[in-house]
């Protein structure tokens, strides 16, 4: 999974301008990069606080979703877990062309560096998930790739597929196949978080304790969230997580679908990588659940 590069270069000095330009306040505290992702670069700012800038301008637009809407969504989601609401806001300037953001610090680790986690792990997402998966109002981000018909997904699982990458491609073959085949959603649009793999969900050594990253939110099939089951638990963890939530079978089907469509796109990223390793870990339980 070939990470974009960068249209702009986000570093502490740059940061440090913006913090100074519109939040000075918060500009003497110590700064420090976390990491470069996809999207956006992560920053420590003092003990409490994240910085969260786009590296592309693709990823501002998603960011300025982030800001219009997670606040509504922490009201609904924050008895359970912690999400990533803004504290301070940053526009457009002179200084850097897009929005960005300060978030609060969710102490923690990533769910897809170990698969390890808390016992009550599959409970406490499967609430985040009853609390998150309301109709969404007619104006909430379109994603084209999250949230519509499973199906849509086809030529891109089959390229990856046929990439050499990947084991057991026949009988993944197979089985998209069949998931693909799955009656579509009928219900109303829900929120979505739309990027829900275990990366983008942070355990310490007792409990799930934040979802974080929703640049991809948008609303549709609350299967595309569900694919969680497969990326983030290992078998006795995911019956628990069905339990919890009881979808429908059709509901179900879709989500081990997209649970492959996500894997796939994982199991594209560099050998050796915890990406990698998770995607191929999700595949291997889509198959042998």
């Amino acid at each position: 999974m070939h990470v974009p590069d960068a249209e702009i270069d986000v570093d502490e000095a740059l940061v440090r301008r913006l913090l100074l330009d519109q939040h000075p306040d918060l500009a003497g505290l110590p700064l420090r990069p976390l990491a470069e992702g996809w999207d956006n670069v992560v920053l420590r700012l003092g003990d409490e606080l994240l910085v969260r800038v786009p590296r592309r301008e693709a990823a501002a637009h998603l960011v300025e979703h982030e800001q219009r809407w997670l606040p509504g969504i922490a009201a609904r989601v924050r008895h359970v877990v912690a999400v990533p609401e803004p504290v301070r806001i940053g526009r457009p300037s002179a200084v850097f062309p897009w929005s960005w953001t300060v978030t609060r610090w969710v102490a923690g680790r990533p769910a897809g560096a170990s698969t390890d986690l808390p016992r009550d792990a599959p409970e406490t997402l499967a609430a985040f998930l009853r609390a998150l998966h309301v109709t969404a109002p007619e104006d909430a981000p379109h994603n084209p790739v999250r949230g519509g018909p499973l199906s849509g997904r086809t030529t891109a699982v089959a390229r990856r597929l046929q990439s050499g990458r990947i084991p057991r491609t026949a009988d993944l073959e197979r089985s998209w196949t069949q998931v693909a085949a799955a009656p579509a959603w009928q219900g109303p649009a829900l929120w979505l978080h739309g990027d829900l793999h275990p990366f983008n969900i942070v355990v310490d050594d007792h409990a799930l304790v934040a979802v974080v990253d929703f640049g991809d939110l948008t609303a549709g099939d609350p299967a595309t969230d569900l694919a969680t089951a497969w990326l983030t638990f290992g078998r006795e963890a995911r019956q628990r997580f069905r339990a919890a939530l009881a979808p429908d079978d059709d509901t179900w089907t879709r989500a081990r679908g997209w649970a492959m469509s996500i894997a796939t796109a994982l199991a594209a990223s560099p050998d050796g990588s915890d990406q990698r390793a998770a995607g191929l870990r999700a595949l291997e339980a889509v198959l042998d659940d």
